[in-house]
């Protein structure tokens, strides 16, 4: 794939990739002071700005949830969408002086909410004469600068990808999404800003954009043999030096990338997935690096860069356009040129703040679309069903996931070589606010079960490796005795584990002893009544995130393949409902496994 040529790009020579600066003209700033001793009485020359940013906002415009056809909330009474983060950004521009500001983002951009669905799958902005989709015209209206690649940018596909950035009026960054043939940058690595200054001095402000290697793996189908992800230490050290040769005052990286140095692919790349503190640690010449990917909230973390001793400052605002991140400098003319003097940052919460007007009346007749779509019967369900308990309970609307998939790659392997192999499959509980209510079933209810565009495969197992494969899973229990208390609400997520890396598997049966150490827990696995034999096989139904070694389980993601497609599985659960008409658990759903502690039943 060639380098991407874009209206923001012109070239360099130094580089040989595109280079953006604009200019804005800043408004007079107050801070200015007279020099100290030796300063024979001038002024110091001092100049004040501000960044703001935003990361995993998710297909989220408006402050709804288009599961729940509701106003969003959480337990925090928190909100979201970028029509509340267009009225902190108005604030803060009012504030700060519309000038003295700039505004990026750090990636996850259009996947996440049926809104962002809609417009790359039921009304495809890839259409000819499609529709513009909702988040670059809400993005563009508020007026970003610059915004990461996040790693769900590519689940729709590169022509997606491509047509939302022709749509968005500010670059899509990311210096390690590399042309597989080429190995030069398919996206532009960075832009170089320009804030005139009241003292005739201007600041070059750059960012640099920062995606995360995992996309190899999570994305395969989409990039292989089409672009490379290297790790974002090493891209980071390429690019900061230059930038800060080709004049830069201040160096921010834009980093879809947490900060915990962790991974959750293991060592299937020779890459850090949460990279953005080993950046920071490692790589000289970076001032701020706004943090994306993790979804969790970090105000204001320092890192020592060990080559210079230099703290670095953090920042990631919470997910979904719930915070919003300041990035305060404070900047100083000395020898030629500006230098950081101080730079701090802070989070403002989005549920302080109304929805812009502007926002909401530019997208309204997008909303009332979805809206109207997601409300749509597809069948009936013969009772209630939720995933309340479904982190720690075999609950029938996950054997639901299962059957859906059990059923799918069973029919599609009739009459080759593996028809006669017992298919299982396996699940996760993606939110514990999913429900499927007696009576008419919509699509929203359907889609609420698998929240995420994964695609269903179908990998060759053992007995003895399904048996590893639950092992792991069952690392996500908190270990408890066998006389201790129980507590649904401590039990789970061991170790930071989340809901969406515990598997539940279903076509065999097993106990889960969380009074074992972990290794040990899994007791009892039999199929169809009988022990498993190690050495026999089985037809494994499986996401294509796991399938591609998300969550680092041991064996799937080397398993041969035997049957995949590219229907997303949310699409194949609507589909099978639609063509049952009737949701009856009594056809499906079974206990096929339980904790336990000691052999008695935890619940």
């Amino acid at each position: 794939m060639p380098l991407n040529r874009r209206k923001f790009l012109g070239t360099s020579a130094a580089s040989g990739v595109g280079l953006a600066v604009t200019g804005a003209v800043a408004a007079p700033s107050s801070a200015e002071a007279y020099g100290g001793r030796g300063g024979r009485g001038r002024r110091k020359k001092r100049y004040s700005f501000t960044v703001l940013g935003t990361t995993d906002l998710h297909g989220n415009v408006f402050n709804w949830d288009y599961f729940t056809d509701k106003e969003f909330d959480d337990k925090d009474h928190n909100d979201v969408g970028l029509a509340k983060i267009s009225t902190l950004v108005n604030e803060v521009r009012e504030e700060k002086g519309r000038r003295n500001t700039l505004l990026i983002d750090a990636g996850d951009t259009i996947q996440g909410t049926q809104l962002s669905y809609y417009y790359a799958k039921v009304d495809p902005i890839t259409a000819r004469r499609g529709p513009v989709h909702p988040m670059a015209q809400a993005m563009n209206a508020i007026g970003y600068d610059a915004a990461a690649l996040g790693n769900h940018e590519f689940n729709y596909g590169i022509p997606v990808l491509r047509k939302f950035e022709e749509q968005c009026d500010f670059p899509l960054l990311g210096a390690n999404a590399l042309d597989a043939k080429t190995l030069r940058p398919a996206f532009p690595p960075y832009v170089m800003k320009r804030l005139r200054t009241p003292h005739g001095r201007d600041v070059r402000v750059a960012v640099l954009g920062l995606t995360n290697p995992g996309i190899a793996i999570w994305d395969k189908a989409n990039v292989q043999g089409r672009m490379t992800f290297p790790g974002l230490e090493e891209q980071a050290a390429k690019w900061v030096p230059r930038l800060r040769s080709m004049g830069a005052d201040v160096v921010i990286v834009s980093a879809h990338s947490g900060s915990s140095g962790t991974s959750s692919y293991g060592d299937q790349l020779p890459y850090v997935e949460n990279a953005a503190g080993l950046v920071a640690e490692q790589v000289a010449g970076i001032d701020a690096i706004l943090v994306g990917h993790a979804h969790t909230e970090i105000p204001e973390y320092f890192v020592e860069n060990k080559a210079t001793g230099k703290k670095v400052v953090l920042s990631e605002p919470l997910k979904w356009g719930q915070r919003l991140t300041l990035f305060d400098f404070d900047l100083v003319w000395e020898k030629g040129r500006w230098t950081v003097e101080r730079v701090g940052a802070q989070v403002r919460n989005s549920n302080t703040a109304v929805e812009d007007e502007k926002i909401t009346r530019l997208l309204a007749d997008e909303h009332e679309k979805v809206v109207a779509y997601v409300n749509q019967v597809i069948g009936t369900s013969m009772t209630a069903m939720s995933t309340a308990e479904g982190p720690y309970k075999d609950v029938p609307i996950i054997d639901l996931i299962n059957e859906v998939q059990r059923e799918t790659v069973a029919e599609a392997l009739k009459g080759g070589a593996y028809a006669s192999l017992p298919v299982l499959s396996q699940a996760s509980c993606f939110s514990r606010t999913a429900r499927i209510p007696a009576g008419e079933v919509t699509i929203r209810d359907a889609a609420g079960l698998y929240p995420f565009e994964n695609t269903l495969e179908a990998r060759l197992v053992t007995g003895a490796q399904l048996k590893e494969y639950l092992e792991f899973s069952a690392r996500y229990y908190v270990r408890t005795a066998a006389d201790a208390p129980v507590d649904p609400a401590t039990l789970t997520n061991a170790e930071g584990i989340p809901d969406y890396n515990y598997d539940a598997v279903s076509g065999v049966s097993y106990e889960i002893d969380i009074a074992k150490p972990v290794g040990s827990r899994i007791v009892g696995l039999s199929f169809r009544g009988a022990a498993i034999d190690p050495k026999a096989e089985f037809v494994l139904a499986v996401n294509n995130y796991r399938a591609s070694g998300g969550g680092n389980f041991p064996h799937v993601a080397g398993a041969k393949q035997v049957w995949a497609n590219s229907e997303e599985i949310r699409n194949t659960i609507i589909g099978w409902v639609k063509a049952k008409g009737t949701i009856d658990p009594d056809q499906f759903a079974s206990v096929d496994w339980k904790l336990t502690r000691d052999g008695t039943p935890v619940f």
